[in-house]
């Protein structure tokens, strides 16, 4: 899956895109899931995750995003 950066709003260097953090909802239309289901990732530690601000909102790092992206194996629709 490949990801336009200029969709978030990138224009900072490789690096700095790389370290950009994204919100829930950002980082689950990515990855095609319910930002519930990315929720629950993250709280089982399947993708780390980092709380910002005073209410400790959930920020994920688009390498980290992009790197769970690559280790998933496609799911086999002809075993159902």
């Amino acid at each position: 899956m490949s990801v336009s950066l200029r969709t978030y709003g990138a224009t900072r260097g490789v690096q700095e895109q790389v370290d950009m953090l994204l919100g829930v909802t950002a980082a689950a239309k990515i990855l095609s899931v319910h930002p519930n289901t990315l929720r629950i990732w993250a709280s089982q530690g399947l993708l780390p995750m980092y709380r910002v601000g005073p209410r400790g909102d959930r920020r994920f790092k688009l390498g980290d995003v992009e790197a769970y992206v690559r280790q998933c194996k496609p799911f086999n629709y002809a075993s159902i």
